[in-house]
């Protein structure tokens, strides 16, 4: 029998993890908390969008990268940042499950890295140089990773397996509303040509966001015994090859990997694509940038709560199968479209497939990996989140590079979204070893404990 505990934060009860060390909280949370609980990703997602397309800009518009080539230049800016994600967000959410504090194992690491990103974010904005760019984007990926892998722990360590699904929308639904936030941030600052001024906004999203999640939401699960390990044992600890044998969540972060790649070449040279193919100047990039962004919304939000709900039912897997073949037709329509009318209409199947994604996959790793160390394998994941970028920008880079010096500008960002195509079809094929738990009657897992419902 499990005891399960409540904890009094502010005028809200939130449920705290059970007793047994790993296992689920039994405790239904309020609809209101699950908000809470996922409103940091609209945050911390808004920051990848707004730098992302930020950079994009700055490097198709400005003279900051001199002669380098584009998709080198793509790869410099993004290489160190993303390396730096790798390795900082698994280690410290690994380093987070075992902390004490008074803010529970996971609050501390979370306002450090916030206010850490402010300082970042400012100088990425001031950057006049490739070389600073550069540098100013590893340091942001370092202090934005510290918050980062604590932060996923949370929605194991607090919501009951029979609201997983809905958590899981919530935190789709999030990082949804997060991307919107970015892009359209620094669509219309580059429309008015005053980009710098989206990043300081977006600063303030994060800002706020962190807020809602530190003084709102419990402590979560309590932390691991160390049993005198040493804080270094313990970074060290979570590259333990003992992760091998969790097949399932091996082949997960490696479908996540492929899946976020394709996502990540549009992301990177979707700038280059509006001017190089269809010619348009920085201000009227921005204003299509603005309409590709509405209908990818659109598409996000019509998939993200059909998706979730659907998964519970028949399964996660076959949901994300559709996400990887929606998002295939999408990308192909985009890198053939005559008119820009066409592209439009790929963007908007590419965010179906995409909101479909964000509401299932994060569900499905929270469903097979262990609750005790939920901060070092949510952290692990980013091996896929944070290197995705890097792939993208260098696989995607590289086709562009080739495809400019065979046959020109226009065609090169089509070969690069064509190979996006391919990366979804990989995607797909990497998700069939992973075994997925069985659903009961009520969607959870079969594993699943009774459930009481918070008061």
């Amino acid at each position: 029998m499990h005891d399960t505990r409540i904890e009094t934060t502010g005028a809200s009860e939130v449920g705290i993890a059970p007793v047994d060390a790993g296992a689920r909280p039994t405790v239904l949370l309020p609809f209101t908390q699950l908000v809470r609980i996922s409103a940091y990703w609209l945050g911390l997602t808004a920051i990848d969008a707004a730098v992302g397309l930020y950079i994009g800009y700055q490097l198709v518009y400005t003279n900051i990268r001199g002669d380098v080539p584009l998709g080198t230049a793509t790869a410099i800016v993004t290489l160190g940042g993303a390396l730096v994600a790798i390795l900082v967000q698994p280690t410290v959410g690994g380093i987070s499950d075992y902390a004490v504090t008074r803010w529970g194992r996971r609050k501390p690491f979370i306002v450090v890295g916030s206010l850490l990103d402010l300082l970042f974010l400012y100088a990425i904005a001031t950057s006049n140089t490739l070389l600073m760019l550069a540098t100013s984007v590893i340091l942001l990926n370092f202090s934005t990773n510290i918050a980062r892998g604590p932060f996923q722990g949370y929605v194991p360590d607090l919501v009951a397996e029979a609201q997983v699904g809905m958590a899981s929308a919530m935190v789709g639904m999030m990082q949804i509303i997060g991307n919107i936030t970015g892009y359209a941030l620094v669509s219309i600052a580059a429309f008015f040509e005053n980009r710098p001024l989206a990043i300081g906004a977006v600063a303030i999203v994060e800002l706020v966001t962190m807020a809602s999640v530190v003084l709102g939401v419990g402590r979560g699960q309590e932390a691991k015994p160390r049993e005198g390990k040493s804080w270094i044992a313990i970074a060290r600890e979570t590259w333990g090859a003992d992760i091998l044998g969790e097949r399932s969540y091996v082949w997960l972060v490696a479908s996540r990997l492929f899946f976020l790649m394709a996502g990540g070449i549009l992301f990177a040279y979707v700038v280059a694509y509006l001017k190089n193919v269809f010619g348009y100047d920085e201000s009227g990039a921005g204003a299509v940038n603005a309409a590709m962004l509405v209908v990818v919304a659109v598409g996000n939000l019509l998939a993200v709560v059909p998706a979730s709900r659907l998964s519970d039912r028949v399964g996660r897997k076959p949901v994300i199968y559709s996400a990887c073949l929606i998002g295939a037709v999408g990308v192909a329509i985009t890198a053939l479209a005559p008119h820009v009318a066409v592209a439009i209409l790929g963007a908007g199947l590419f965010g179906m497939s995409a909101g479909t994604f964000l509401a299932v996959d994060w569900a499905l790793m929270t469903d097979i990996i262990p609750r005790i160390s939920a901060g070092r394998y949510m952290g692990l994941s980013n091996v896929a989140t944070g290197s995705a970028p890097l792939f993208a920008a260098v696989v995607g880079g590289a086709v562009l590079d080739v495809a400019a010096r065979l046959g020109g500008d226009a065609i090169a960002p089509r070969a690069a979204f064509l190979v996006a195509v391919l990366l979804y079809g990989v995607s797909a094929l990497l998700l069939r070893p992973v075994v997925e738990p069985r659903r009961g009657p009520g969607g959870a897992a079969s594993r699943g404990a009774p459930h009481a419902r918070a008061p």
